[in-house]
């Protein structure tokens, strides 16, 4: 597959998982081509792992890492992909006793702005 390919269906699936979140950020066309055909065109596509797997990882180490811009992203993501809220909360209550309380409720802070609780 050509990187012209992998960046394609990185394309696609950007699109697929960040459809209706805000706050992006306009990066470097250099970095956005390597993004999509290598993150999202070769790593999120690998089949070892699904993708509600790598969508839940990926939530799970934003939260450990306290990366709140990147958490409205994935977090829309991980409900694009139909993953249950209740799964994300239960994650961010286990992350909670490995990354810290603080990064916890930031988290918490978050998924309210992005996936309000009906």
């Amino acid at each position: 597959m050509t990187d012209q390919d992998k960046k394609a269906k990185g394309t696609a699936l950007a699109r697929r998982l960040f459809e209706g979140a805000t706050g992006g950020t306009r990066m470097p066309e250099r970095l956005t081509d390597y993004t999509m055909a290598h993150l999202f065109g070769d790593v999120w596509q690998g089949t070892d792992l699904a993708l509600e797997e790598r969508s839940l990882v990926t939530c799970t180490i934003l939260v450990a890492l306290n990366r709140e811009a990147e958490q409205r992203l994935h977090f829309v993501g991980a409900k694009n992909l139909g993953i249950p809220r209740k799964k994300l909360e239960e994650m961010i209550t286990h992350a909670a006793h490995y990354a810290g309380w603080p990064c916890a409720v930031s988290a918490v802070r978050v998924l309210n702005e992005v996936w309000p609780v009906e």
